[in-house]
């Protein structure tokens, strides 16, 4: 009864921290395992097994995976058709829809919506329509795909190993799909034809123009002759370091305007584009003494049009803004970037890259930027040239969502990565090899073949997810072993009396749908599945039709936007708040649960 007692203690614990966000969820995971660890309840031998549990490694190849067909340009290709549609709303949304479900089936779920969502606000912009109508509708098209496949989202995976481990083989690759593609239709249609009616319209993504209003923060300073900065670095000019003001580019004679390094000496007459307020712009003139520039037409300009070449007024000459890219992005749920700031991060000297501004829920942030804290769905504006932002995206775990060309890739790389993805899933398919195996071999016939090079296959793996799977594993396998899951199974039948099958697995499924709504949907998995094979015992029913079941309810966190990655990347350029998304997802949990039960049923009988 103690060892039961603790595990209780512990996962509450962990469900409490979870809820709350601090410290992040694999820590939060890694202390939970330490405490039973301690404890005794795991064998020092099993303390770390997780980590080489196959449902763990197949995650982890999934993502390389997605990253290769991402990088290969097959879900872009696929994009590219919605955009042959015409501005019907319905054709729109459906095509959207449709390609985020197929899309999320056979890679990671944030993925696909990356890949769409640029396509999405461009829609909406060309329409005239809010975006908030169009991010909720992908984001919980993204989820409804991911039940359709064994690899589609680790939560199905994690019911696999389950079924594994009870019954001595794991669902297979399309096990998912009879339930998942119901599920997925019948709600997908609902979104694309009722659902959108249903959210408010919101400020949100439109432009960067509209969001940012940049031309009004832009200023040209010039540094007078006698100036003691001048012959100094950037980097020295310590005004930069105790107000809000960001140097965004430097124009010298008859150069062209570039985005200085900090360690860029200044020069008597060389003219600074700051981005700073009124106020900061007055502090910034008092601790430096540079003279105010003339005309700042020309910055409003860079930022609508990047590659248009525009004329000063004052000083009277063409500027090329060829070097200086600006570009949106969502931070996302496992960005480095939150609780921290600018100035803590180093943004400029570690990754080279300015941020100019931050958007939140579609609102420009008005605070002093370097004491802004950054939080997950923030958007923001950030400058640099082309390949260094790209590299500094990933490294911050940020989104790219500025309306951008799609990149199709040639030929030979999408038929090469669907070719070798394809083989990985008729192995799985057809019982030749383990899932874990199959998407293995996958990533290594990609690296082979020059789809990915070794960075991509480190930088594209979500270690915090890895962690969080790694360390859960062996807590649901106490939950197991001390009986806390048989004690959990028990009171949910007491609780639930003598109601029929339907009604218990109904029960179920409400009870899973609103703990995934609340943390990391894999770590759902692993707290419910031992508790629905507790269940199934004791109704001396099949285990199939509860963790299928279970499953499902995992991935349906549609009520808030903390319950998975896809629902918190659309909050801020949808201008969402909060409770918008109980709006459309309580009826979309609804439809979700009248579809599953039945069809679970249907499918994995009793």
């Amino acid at each position: 009864m103690l060892d039961q007692f603790i595990v209780f203690g512990t996962l509450a614990l962990a469900l409490v921290l979870f809820v709350y966000g601090r410290p992040r969820y694999d820590v939060v995971a890694m202390i939970a395992l330490m405490v039973v660890a301690v404890a005794g309840l795991i064998p020092a031998s099993e303390v770390f097994g997780g980590f080489a549990d196959p449902a763990v490694i197949t995650v982890a190849m999934v993502l390389v995976v997605s990253r290769g067909l991402e990088k290969a340009g097959l879900v872009d290709m696929l994009a590219t058709w919605i955009e042959r549609f015409g501005s019907n709303m319905y054709v729109q949304l459906g095509a959207l829809v449709g390609v985020v479900t197929v899309a999320s089936a056979f890679m990671n779920n944030v993925g696909a919506l990356a890949l769409t969502m640029p396509v999405a606000i461009r829609l909406a912009v060309r329409a005239d329509r809010s975006p908030s109508y169009y991010l909720i509708p992908i984001a919980f098209a993204s989820l409804l795909g991911g039940q359709i496949t064994i690899i589609g989202t680790p939560p199905n995976l994690i019911i696999a190993g389950f079924r594994d481990n009870e019954l001595g083989a794991p669902f297979r690759m399309f096990d998912f799909a009879p339930v998942g593609f119901c599920v997925a239709v019948v709600a997908g249609a609902f979104i694309t034809f009722l659902g959108w009616r249903l959210l408010p319209v919101r400020k949100g993504q439109g432009s960067r123009e509209q969001l940012f209003d940049m031309d009004a923060y832009l200023t040209e300073l010039v540094v007078p002759e006698g100036s003691p900065h001048a012959g100094r670095p950037l980097v020295d000019v310590q005004a930069f370091h105790e107000t809000d003001a960001v140097y965004v580019s430097l124009l010298r004679g008859n150069d062209h305007p570039h985005m200085p390094a900090p360690n860029e000496q200044l020069r008597e007459g060389d003219v600074l584009v700051i981005e700073a307020d009124s106020e900061t712009l007055d502090e910034f003139l008092q601790k430096t003494g540079f003279l105010l520039g003339g005309s700042k037409d020309h910055c409003s300009r860079i930022l609508a049009e990047n590659r248009q070449a525009c004329s000063d007024v004052q000083i009277g000459r063409e500027l090329s803004v060829a070097e200086m890219e600006f570009q949106e992005a969502v931070v996302r749920t496992d960005s480095p970037l939150i609780g921290s700031t600018v100035r803590e991060l180093r943004v400029r000297t570690r990754f080279g890259v300015n941020v100019l501004a931050v958007s939140r829920r579609g609102e420009r942030v008005r605070s002093r930027l370097k004491a802004t804290r950054f939080k997950a769905g923030d958007i923001l504006l950030v400058q640099g040239g082309a390949d260094v932002l790209a590299e500094a995206f990933r490294r911050l775990a940020c989104m790219p969502i500025a309306s951008r060309e799609l990149a199709f890739g040639s030929p030979r790389p999408v038929l090469l990565a669907a070719g070798i993805f394809g083989v990985s899933i008729l192995l799985t398919a057809f019982n030749v090899l383990h899932v874990s195996i199959s998407v293995t071999l996958a990533v290594l016939g990609m690296l082979f073949t020059g789809v990915l090079t070794m960075r991509d296959v480190y930088r594209s793996v979500e270690w915090p997810v890895i962690v969080l799977l790694g360390a859960m594993l062996p807590l649901g396998t106490a939950l197991e072993s001390t009986g806390g899951a048989d004690t959990l199974a028990g009171a949910l039948l007491s609780f639930s009396g003598s109601l029929p099958p339907a009604a218990i697995l109904t029960v179920l499924c409400v009870g899973t749908m609103l703990l995934s709504n609340l943390i990391n949907n894999a770590a759902a998995a692993v707290l419910m599945a031992p508790i629905a094979i507790g269940v199934a015992k004791g109704l001396g029913a099949s285990p199939d039709t509860f963790l299928m079941l279970t499953a499902v309810a995992c991935s349906s966190p549609f009520l808030t936007p903390i319950g998975h990655q896809s629902c918190t990347l659309v909050m801020g350029p949808g201008g969402y708040q909060f409770s918008d998304y109980w709006r459309v997802g309580l009826p979309v949990s609804v439809i979700v649960t009248a579809v599953a039960v039945p069809a679970v049923m249907f499918f994995w009988p009793l």
